[in-house]
């Protein structure tokens, strides 16, 4: 729309207001400023918002992250403690006839054994303690403390395993 002698004539009204909706211009260029033109809203633009959602929303999302990691270290501490106490128990079962004195020991050095070769910096100060539940019935009860990623949060994994003494029975026939 330019007039014969080179010059451009100026915009219509409706284009600038597009164009200072698109720049983010709050409509002070001159012209028609009616009610809204360009105003983006009671507060102004949303220039930089995303930093501020981004400031805001960083530590939601870290936390969510480290809550996962430690659920899955407090999962993975539970298993470790049942494994232990399986251990142990079925130690304690195999030897508990023929060792009537020792085989608290044998239980608690298989039980020991497993905690370090399945996970042996996962249980923090880890209690092993065997255990007689009946005349015929031995067992080992683990118990001990979960690494943690949050310093305010405390958790324990306690697992406990026991069965029946074996006992070998001649046949009578």
């Amino acid at each position: 729309m330019a007039s014969r002698g080179g010059t451009r004539a100026p915009a219509p009204p409706w284009l600038r207001r597009r164009l200072d909706a698109c720049r983010g211009d709050g409509g002070g260029g001159g012209g028609d400023t009616g009610a809204g033109s360009g105003r983006r809203g009671a507060f102004g633009s949303d220039r930089g918002m995303s930093a501020i959602e981004f400031v805001l929303l960083t530590p939601v999302l870290y936390f969510m992250i480290f809550a996962t990691v430690q659920f899955g270290l407090y999962f993975f501490a539970d298993h470790v403690a049942q494994a232990t106490a399986q251990a142990g128990a079925r130690e304690a079962r195999r030897t508990a006839e023929s060792n009537p004195g020792a085989w608290q020991g044998l239980a608690l050095a298989k039980a020991q054994e497993r905690l370090d070769t399945v996970g042996p910096k996962l249980l923090t100060s880890p209690d092993i303690d065997p255990y007689v539940s009946d005349n015929d019935r031995v067992g080992v009860a683990v118990e001990g403390g979960v690494v943690n990623v949050f310093p305010f949060i405390d958790l324990t994994a306690r697992a406990e395993s026991e069965g029946p003494i074996e006992r070998f029975v001649p046949d009578p026939g």
